[in-house]
């Protein structure tokens, strides 16, 4: 028993760690906020706010060297899209003791592009929403793929 509390406290200590620097890197990447684009060229629009989500979770679907999952593609959540995702390995809609609350259908969330497109390729991807995915997108998927599953 004082094993498991030694280990929650440390995972504890981490998490604060972890959302100290995450919250330092959002200070320091503000300037850069400004310049960043979306796949249509203009500004970057917040994707998702309650709670806010985003690789650093200030509700915009930007990115970082550290993120290699590339959370850039801002889409809309459909039970299909969930499922072939849980079936991929990553349940999006089960609660975890991170804090995460799960997701249903109807709900906003920044997707890791390399999953997006696997789902594309199976029939099953997320309506998105184009004026909150990041430009780097495109690197992975063409924006004409995107408007053909654009949110209508």
């Amino acid at each position: 028993m004082r094993r498991l509390i030694s280990i929650i406290f440390i995972l504890l200590i981490l998490s604060s760690a972890y959302l100290v620097m995450s919250e330092k890197n959002n200070d320091t990447d503000s300037s850069v906020m400004s310049e960043q684009k979306n796949v249509l060229g203009t500004a970057l629009q917040s994707c998702c706010f309650e709670p806010k989500k985003g690789w650093f979770r200030d509700g915009y679907c930007r990115t970082e060297s550290r993120d290699y999952g590339v959370h850039v593609v801002c889409a809309e959540m459909t039970d299909e899209f969930l499922d072939f995702s849980a079936s991929c390995g990553n349940d999006l809609k089960t609660p975890n003791a991170y804090g995460f609350p799960g997701l249903k259908a109807g709900d906003k969330w920044c997707l890791c592009v390399s999953r997006w497109k696997e789902a594309m390729e199976k029939g099953v991807a997320a309506p998105v929403i184009l004026e909150s995915s990041d430009i780097r997108t495109l690197e992975t998927v063409t924006l004409e793929q995107l408007q053909a599953h654009q949110k209508k």
